[in-house]
């Protein structure tokens, strides 16, 4: 609801949290495949509702409510939306939010709801995403933009303003397969994986640390400076649990006391992790505060970065 997320704003401000991420999801069908790519049988309910506000109008209303937080989508599928209407509604929210957008960008896995939005098919959606991502510079780095695709083309149009931002707000890319990988060693300003992919986990920090230096190797083999990719993580699965062992007799990764999570984001700082996202929503809009105030108040402090 419109005062709760106003509350949780609010108060993710005071307490020092500097990003705000919103996910993407336009209508969830009511049947689909199994091939959700966060569960070993690509299975889940957490769709079952299909309630999700549209994360670009969401991301809008968020620029009046903040002030100092950066917006980022996380992540947007890009073939749902078509490309020269999206870049200008991402260059509107950056001029109404001082600069403040961070273009979240994703493939998307439910080939139901690309049916359902009218999307460009499933099976050419890695394609799809790279065109649109180019569009989007042509659109935010030119007066005058121009783009030939197989799915989009641009010509003999004005695209005015551009965004605050300079060059453009940064496209981070989410995923962790090795195709996320080359798209964002190719395309990316930064790298926002996810870390519970059973087919590529990311649920240590020496596994983490080795698909950062394969994106570093891959973004420098694409002719670019690896230190000009930035590298994100999202906790999507953050709980302040006890810990957790995963396959190799690790601790899974940010899960435990808050001594063990502080001890983790600074890790990740020393591999060069500039950004993290936790999950605070919990069941009730009380505990969610009240998740965010504790690990403001006993995670924050103590992580060394």
């Amino acid at each position: 609801t419109p005062r709760a997320i106003k509350q949780l704003v609010d108060r993710g401000e005071a307490l020092g949290f500097t990003i705000f991420a919103i996910a993407d999801h336009i209508v969830i069908p009511r049947k689909f495949r199994p091939v959700y790519p966060y569960t070993n049988t690509g299975e889940t309910d957490a769709f079952d509702s299909g309630e999700a506000l549209e994360p670009l109008a969401l991301m809008a209303s968020l620029a009046t409510m903040t002030q100092k937080a950066r917006l980022l989508t996380s992540v947007l599928v890009l073939p749902y939306r078509e490309p020269v209407l999206t870049a200008k509604i991402f260059a509107t929210i950056d001029v109404m939010s001082g600069g403040r957008v961070i273009a979240g960008c994703g493939t998307g896995w439910m080939e139901e709801e690309f049916e359902a939005v009218s999307a460009p098919p499933f099976a050419q959606r890695g394609k799809v995403t790279d065109e649109y991502i180019a569009a989007f510079r042509a659109m935010w780095t030119s007066d005058e933009p121009s783009f030939a695709g197989e799915f989009v083309n641009i010509s003999d149009i004005y695209s005015r303003p551009h965004p605050v931002q300079n060059p453009h707000p940064p496209i981070w890319i989410g995923g962790d397969s090795m195709a996320a990988l080359r798209r964002t060693a190719r395309l990316g300003d930064g790298w926002y994986p996810v870390g519970i992919s059973p087919k590529h986990p990311l649920n240590t920090v020496p596994r983490f640390a080795a698909r950062a230096q394969s994106l570093r190797e891959l973004t420098a083999e694409a002719g670019r400076d690896p230190e000009s990719v930035e590298l994100s993580f999202w906790a999507v699965w953050y709980r302040e649990d006890d810990p957790v062992t995963v396959d190799d007799g690790s601790r899974h990764i940010l899960l435990g006391s808050s001594e063990q999570t502080a001890e983790d984001i600074a890790k990740m700082a020393e591999i060069g992790v500039r950004s993290m996202v936790f999950n605070f929503l919990r069941p009730s809009l009380s505990q969610s505060l009240d998740a965010m105030e504790r690990f403001a108040a006993e995670v924050m402090p103590n992580a060394k970065v």
